[in-house]
């Protein structure tokens, strides 16, 4: 099911086909900390895999999220952003409050989240460090998709 909501001159859509890929990429591998030189085909096969939130002005992309998720227990929150020229807006608050509508509608256990940056927007919306995390561990490959200079 596709949800779509609006606020003045902005929306958020959870339908992939109103997704710009070729921006969603251009950002993350360009702009974003986390996934810098992410391919294209990359992008398109994590969008396939997750339940994604464009925001939008009119029919113009100008931010997204995506949730990895069983859709009964569990989300990892992912990709969040807000393109520059869009920011300080209410935007980020405003794709939260969707994004966390969906977690307590689906009375979802648990999501979890990385940010370098942002802790203070996450904590708006009940995020907070873990309680114990020696019980989390994890393999990271952060420079997976940086370019070799050969």
């Amino acid at each position: 099911m596709t949800t779509e909501i609006f606020e003045g001159p902005f929306s958020i859509s959870t339908d992939n086909s109103k997704l710009d890929t070729a921006l969603i990429q251009r950002f993350l591998s360009q702009d974003s900390y986390w996934a810098k030189d992410i391919p294209l085909e990359v992008v398109e096969k994590m969008i396939a895999g997750s339940l994604c939130y464009g925001v939008y002005k009119g029919d113009t992309q100008v931010g997204f999220a995506r949730l990895i998720t069983d859709k009964a227990t569990f989300a990892y929150l992912a990709d969040v952003f807000i393109l520059p020229e869009y920011r300080g807006q209410g935007l980020s608050k405003f794709l939260m409050r969707v994004i966390m509508d969906y977690f307590e509608s689906q009375q979802l256990r648990r999501i979890l989240l990385g940010t370098k940056d942002a802790h203070g927007l996450y904590a708006q919306f009940g995020f907070k460090p873990l309680e114990d995390p020696s019980r989390f561990m994890g393999v990271a490959k952060p420079d997976l998709y940086t370019k070799k200079e050969s």
